[in-house]
């Protein structure tokens, strides 16, 4: 570790002290307050007595620090020297009784119980029957120990078991997906210009022949039908036939008005001004 170092001569005669170097020699900064060095702790300096507390071991309650007094000096749980662990307990008590009397409270009722139990073991046993053993005084002790001891192990394993939130997170991604696709709705206008279309190649192709001819809307229907099985879309245009003259393109698309007023087919399309598509609304066995 490098010290600062300072000047060790004064300035000479004559010369200015400069503002930031103070007329020390030989002495080190132990402490700098506004940029300024200090070569001396100050004289009017307070420190509160709880300014800084530091706890080595915590506790979660006497049991705990019962157990900790004895596991750390090997001592066999079933046959505990009260005299040692009694006053090592009621030093810690003290400590903690100088700094917070409310959490002393349940540490100093333990610390009665084990006087208790070492003055029960320096009277004389009480007389029971031949063949039986004299009881323990340390037997509650013990066995409450036994049980906190067993729950604290379980409860440092399930706490070493990854947990939700704490050692991992569950991503969570929203994925809007649908069974069926749905497409737009064709309006009535897009269905006229379709159709005012269809009408206008089939002025270019008809025929001057002037004949009487009875045409059937459910025959059409029928057919309309035949031609969209086994097919995913038919295009709206190609359900048409401008050879067959102006009657048949309106026959046919009165069938195909009818067929989507009974639900039978849809019309449908992907997106405005895009073509227009005819499927069959349901699927034949």
């Amino acid at each position: 570790m490098t010290l600062p170092s300072y000047p060790t001569e004064l300035p000479a005669a004559g010369q200015d002290t400069p503002a930031s170097m103070p007329v020390v020699v030989d002495h080190v900064a132990v402490a700098r307050l506004y940029g300024e060095p200090l070569f001396s702790m100050p004289t009017d300096l307070y420190i509160p007595p709880d300014a800084l507390e530091v706890f080595l071991e915590a506790f979660e309650g006497p049991l705990d620090l019962l157990l900790y007094l004895i596991r750390k000096q090997n001592f066999n749980i079933l046959d505990i020297p009260m005299a040692g662990v009694t006053r090592q307990y009621l030093a810690y008590v003290d400590e903690i009784r100088q700094r917070n009397l409310e959490l002393a409270a349940e540490y100093l009722l333990m610390a009665a119980m084990l006087i208790e139990i070492k003055s029960r073991m320096l009277l004389p046993p009480k007389k029971v029957a031949e063949g039986e053993e004299a009881e323990d005084p340390r037997a509650e002790l013990v066995r409450r120990l036994l049980e906190y001891e067993q729950m604290k192990l379980a409860s440092m394993q399930l706490n070493a078991v990854p947990q939700y939130g704490r050692d991992f997170l569950q991503a969570e991604v929203y994925i809007e997906q649908s069974l069926q696709p749905r497409f737009p709705d064709v309006s009535m206008d897009e269905l006229q210009t379709a159709w005012r279309d269809i009408l206008k190649r089939a002025n270019l192709v008809q025929h001057h022949k002037i004949s009487r001819e009875e045409l059937s809307v459910r025959e059409h229907m029928s057919i309309v039908l035949k031609h969209l099985q086994g097919r995913k879309f038919v295009e709206f245009e190609h359900l048409f036939d401008p050879t067959l003259g102006v009657p048949v393109l309106v026959v046919t698309f009165i069938a195909l008005l009818e067929l989507a007023k009974e639900t039978l087919i849809e019309i449908t399309q992907a997106e405005a001004f895009a073509p227009i598509y005819v499927r069959l609304a349901y699927t034949p066995n």
